[in-house]
């Protein structure tokens, strides 16, 4: 995920509401629907992007762990 912002208070800010959002999200239906077994997320990964000319980026990858079962792996 990817925010920016003038100033790195108002990164951090979108950032951590885009955190939240996604959190949100997950625990509301950590089955997708019954399309996998459990969704999790793993902790964020930081950077600060900079941007010649303009305000850097805040990005993060954020795992996000997808479990399901199956009778046959290969099929």
């Amino acid at each position: 995920m990817i925010v920016q912002g003038k100033t790195p208070a108002a990164r951090d800010a979108a950032f951590d509401a885009l955190l939240a959002e996604l959190a949100t999200v997950i625990t509301a239906d950590r089955t997708l629907d019954g399309l996998c077994d459990w969704v999790n997320a793993e902790a964020p990964q930081t950077v600060d992007l900079p941007v010649e000319g303009a305000e850097a980026l805040k990005a993060a990858i954020v795992p996000v762990i997808l479990t399901c079962t199956t009778a046959d792996p290969l099929g």
